[in-house]
């Protein structure tokens, strides 16, 4: 795939860009500067391929995904709009083919996501130069691939992108452990403050600038580690299984480095993840906020109309982010404009009251901003959504009938709506895996934990995981989880897959 290619920016499109901006920054919303690009649908569709980048290491599976999203545009699925990239500048893609009122709501739209991501908390340790730095990432692969083979090294990126959810989403905000000694944990630059170190990359630092060779340095090697110490290995449960790789793992220097890089890519991708409801719902309300209140002609409405429709329309059995995301911001601010809150509302049990509340404090606006600031979308839903909110909006639970073979509704109580969308929500709706101890047993095998939370794993697809993990391990790996409430101990050792029962679940 080339790179898009740059059109000139139309003068209506210049004035709509001005307006737009105007009319955002007057309702206080922040951002980095924004710089448009448009583009034509088969280029959308490249970018959108890539991540939202226009540049990304080779793999096969940007064309597969672009394959994917052309025929879904050629048969009517879908249409992308417009794409955002969080960095500093903002970079939006606006669609050629989009009428003078969509691109209107497009660039409203595109002001509040990168004001979400200039000012959410869950975003604040993103890399703000990604762009630049997907381009290095990509031309350090190629150089890895001209010096290694593009067969093996693409292979050795899909044994590491099936594997690459497995951080600690969390990590960025908390120091769990000390670093070892020569690693980075964070995608900053070095800024050469040290005597003798040369500025560098995070990823690049130990190739660049690398140790002198001491005495204990072979604790360096996992099995040598292994066989002078019977301590286990780390010393408290790791939820980061890609820097324990990166930190143990017997890696050649180019596979270290392309773990690393891949690990770096989906710490950046992680927050858009945790805040999806939000971020669509806080763009989703300033962008119909803007054009209701400031940025829509009287031509424009019927345009604008279908439009935001099509946007926020849900449809049986699936979640729609936008429509929920934003009648939550839509609840939230009118809750607090009215004083639906707080000890003496939540002790209320008059309905009519309750429906009548309004102490007229017209805080809405102001709780917003906050709830932007400081939330994800876990700690959104659990905090806002309301028994009134579920039926005011008819959501409920559902589950899969395996005698009619289909979704049916399982519960309109509110505490099981509520404890279904948590649960699909946390960790990213991935099982957690911890790993426990990198020396099992004292032979350098490596254990696995489960934190089982309900809901079996996939077998087929652990036992497929389990072996790519044993490609970078090299030495037999175990995961622990439950099975039909029973304890069970999953097992490869490189040439087959083994099972033996535990015990009950505790």
């Amino acid at each position: 795939m080339s790179r898009p290619m740059r059109r000139p920016f139309p003068p209506e499109l210049r004035e709509a860009q001005r307006e737009m901006e105007q009319h955002a920054r007057s309702f206080g919303l922040d951002f980095f500067p924004v710089v448009f690009e448009l583009v034509n649908y088969r280029e959308m569709n490249q970018i959108a391929a890539y991540g939202g980048f226009p540049v990304r290491y080779p793999h096969w599976r940007w064309g597969m995904e672009y394959e994917r999203l052309s025929k879904s545009y050629a048969y009517g699925l879908h249409r992308i709009y417009e794409l955002v990239i969080n960095n500093d500048p903002c970079y939006a893609y606006l669609l050629a083919s989009n009428s003078l009122t969509d691109q209107r709501l497009v660039m409203a739209h595109v002001y509040a996501h990168c004001d979400f991501f200039k000012n959410n908390i869950w975003f604040s340790r993103t890399n703000r130069k990604m762009i630049d730095q997907m381009a290095n990432h990509a031309v350090r692969i190629r150089e890895i691939m001209n010096r290694q083979g593009v067969d093996r090294v693409e292979a050795f990126i899909d044994t590491c992108l099936s594997l690459e959810d497995q951080i600690d989403i969390h990590s960025p905000f908390i120091r769990r452990r000390p670093l070892r000694p020569g690693r980075e944990e964070e995608e900053e630059d070095n800024t050469g403050s040290q005597p003798g170190k040369l500025p560098s990359k995070s990823y690049m630092d130990p190739f660049i600038n690398p140790r002198p060779r001491e005495e204990n340095d072979d604790a360096e090697d996992p099995e040598k580690a292994a066989a002078a110490s019977p301590a286990r290995l780390p010393e408290q449960p790791e939820k980061d299984l890609l820097l324990f790789l990166l930190e143990y793992a017997p890696l050649a220097d180019w596979q270290r480095e392309v773990l690393q890089i891949i690990r770096a890519e989906a710490y950046y991708f992680a927050p858009q993840a945790q805040t999806k409801i939000m971020n669509e719902g806080w763009a989703s309300y300033w962008h119909s906020t803007i054009m209701t209140q400031k940025g829509l002609r009287d031509a424009e409405v019927v345009d604008y109309a279908d439009h935001h429709s099509g946007t926020v329309a849900m449809h049986p059995g699936r979640l729609n982010p936008y429509k929920l995301g934003l009648e939550l911001f839509r609840d939230i601010e009118h809750r607090w404009d009215t004083g639906k809150f707080g000890p003496d509302y939540d002790a209320c049990d008059d309905w009519q009251a309750r429906r009548n509340w309004d102490k007229k404090l017209g805080l809405g606006r102001q709780k917003i901003f906050e709830v932007r600031r400081i939330y994800n979308d876990v700690t959104f839903i659990d905090e806002f959504l309301t028994p009134e909110f579920c039926e005011r909006h008819r959501l409920f639970a559902y589950r899969y009938d395996e005698d009619r073979e289909q979704y049916v509704i399982e519960s309109r109580q509110f505490k099981k709506i509520k404890e279904r969308l948590l649960f699909s929500l946390t960790n990213l709706g991935r099982p957690a895996i911890y790993v426990m101890d990198g020396n099992y047993e004292n032979r350098g095998e490596l254990y696995l934990w489960h934190r089982y939370a309900g809901v079996d794993l996939d077998i087929p697809y652990a036992r497929a995981t389990l072996q790519n993990v044993f490609k970078l391990w090299t030495r037999p790996v175990y995961l622990e989880t439950i099975i039909d409430d029973r304890r069970v101990l999953l097992c490869y050792d490189g040439n087959e897959h083994r099972k033996r029962i535990l015990g009950g679940a505790s």
